[in-house]
């Protein structure tokens, strides 16, 4: 395949992705993202929105300095500030991308803007030229592009063009678009503008109508070469278009859509699992490519037709997006060296500190349970997120409950800040007499908006995976644990929401501490 068949992937999910409900990344954890991706093969990692906050401006600076071998870019709007902060945290890079963006649509520049559209195109024209000062690699999009007038867009990406943009982004920005009409849009732009040849033209579709998988490979196929994307197709609202399904549906259908990207498939389970892990949001069992049922048959003509051969139902191999089988049980009399192998083949390489603990944790868990599961080593080394530094950790709990102990009560140990401090609660049931201790013992004013329970593998010896969501004063984390026993892993996942609802508020308190700075100094 030629150069110009080759369609370059920009990974969102530090930028637009972490916008998604709860989905919030410390610094360590923005950094392992980071080199998955850039291990992954991914042509451009969009960092973060340098002026956003300080925690911001140092995660993409960090990445800048440590993440070789792809382009680091840094989100701005169209003002000098903007322009000027996103450059100074891209300075470590080895190649950096300025991307500055202003709304293009009647709707937005009327109400959001408040501007007329030549201000706009000359404030826009002004913003990539002083992005050129600081890099040659500037890359420009018309928020709302989907829903802009034909006319003004056309002019737009022109002076965008001409200005020194090297890339022009089409953002579906609110997922209005459907694929006929989105690659109409595309096609125009590509007959209209008379310097389009000069720009690689891209995409950012959301998913608001399920649609932005669809409305991506349809831009691509009249003329579109690099496509915004999340892992997990995590996002604002209803997400953005998954990296794993454009991926997998050009390598899948390379007969009817004969492009490619430089991804390594076999990568993808290991992102999506890590991602799900530290963002504590789980991933839906039927979600393509990376949900639990993906390779999972249940009907039985479906199973006697992959037994004969697999591709009478399987359209891709388990193993191409990072699958495997093994022929090593695992069970309590299991070693150090065949959970490393078994854990290295379901995409995850521990360093010895990680290692130590997994394994340790694995024992545990396999002398209570008969049979070890894949699922089972997944479970306890994403739940493994959860740090030896967070300022909540769970010591030991007691809960009576059943018929003679009505209402349950709830005996539970934290160590806050290193610590230990109790408490005994009552509550509806066990698990409202277990968040009832947490409550006193780490007061806060967090609504629980979800509390949901699945088994990671069958039987009653199963791991139970729970997941809680908190909101407070706007913010919404994600919490994420596991354990045989569900008590246990429902303490473990309000308190990791918890912990995550602390650092979230410190970073407010500093972007807004930052903003002020900022604007004094202006």
């Amino acid at each position: 395949m030629s150069d110009k068949d080759r369609v370059i992937i920009f990974d969102t999910t530090l930028r637009d992705g972490e916008q998604s409900p709860g989905c919030s990344m410390n610094l360590g954890e923005k950094l392992r993202i980071a080199e998955i991706l850039a291990g992954m093969g991914v042509d451009v990692i969009e960092a973060g929105f340098p002026i956003t906050s300080e925690g911001d401006f140092e995660a993409v600076s960090a990445i800048a300095s440590t993440v070789k071998g792809t382009v680091i870019c840094g989100l701005s709007r169209a003002t000098k500030g903007d322009i000027d902060r996103a450059a100074e945290a891209l300075k470590p890079a080895e190649r950096k991308r300025i991307h500055t963006f202003l709304s293009t649509s009647p709707l937005h520049m009327k109400y959001k803007l408040q501007m007329e559209p030549d201000d706009v195109h000359d404030a826009m024209v002004a913003s990539i030229k002083h992005a050129r000062q600081h890099t040659d690699d500037v890359e420009w999009s018309p928020e709302d592009g989907s829903r802009t007038e034909h006319d003004f867009l056309c002019r737009c990406v022109e002076s965008a063009i001409t200005a020194g943009a090297g890339t022009i982004n089409i953002p579906d920005t609110v997922g209005y678009a459907i694929p006929t009409e989105f690659a109409s849009l595309i096609e125009m732009l590509m007959n209209r503008v008379p310097n389009i040849d000069k720009a690689v033209i891209s995409v950012h579709c959301h998913n608001d109508l399920g649609l932005g998988v669809a409305n991506s490979l349809a831009a691509v196929a009249v003329g579109a070469r690099q496509i915004e994307c999340t892992i997990n197709g995590i996002g604002e609202r209803a997400g953005n278009a998954a990296m794993e399904e454009i991926v997998m549906a050009l390598k899948t259908r390379a007969d009817v859509m004969p492009y490619h990207t430089g991804i390594d498939t076999t990568q993808i389970m290991k992102a999506s699992r890590f991602l799900s892990g530290i963002t504590g949001l789980a991933v839906q069992p039927n979600k393509a490519i990376v949900g639990a049922n993906a390779f999972a048959h249940e009907s039985g003509i479906h199973q006697d037709g992959v037994l004969k051969n697999a591709e009478t139902y399987e359209i891709m191999t388990p193993e191409s997006v990072g699958l495997t089988k093994s022929n090593i049980v695992l069970g309590k009399h299991s070693g150090r060296h065949a959970f490393r192998e078994r854990a290295r083949d379901l995409g995850y390489d521990l360093g010895d500190n990680a290692l130590q603990s997994a394994f340790k944790r694995f024992k545990d868990l396999a002398d209570l349970k008969k049979e070890m599961f894949d699922e089972d080593i997944i479970a306890l080394i994403d739940d493994q997120v959860v740090g030896d530094d967070d300022t909540i950790q769970l010591v030991s709990l007691e809960v009576k409950c059943g018929t003679v102990h009505n209402p349950p009560n709830a005996s539970m140990t934290l160590k806050i800040s290193g610590s230990e401090c109790s408490y005994d609660a009552t509550g509806d049931g066990p698990v409202d007499a277990a968040f009832n201790c947490i409550k006193a013992l780490m007061p806060h004013e967090a609504n629980l908006q979800l509390y949901q329970v699945h088994a990671v593998t069958q039987g009653t010896d199963a791991q139970a995976e729970v997941s809680v969501r908190l909101e407070e004063g706007g913010r919404t984390v994600n919490g994420m644990a596991a354990d045989t026993d569900t008590l246990v892993a429902s303490c473990r996942a309000y308190i990791m929401a918890l912990n995550k609802l602390l650092v979230k508020r410190q970073k407010n308190r500093a972007g807004r501490a930052f903003g002020l700075a900022i604007s004094l100094s202006a």
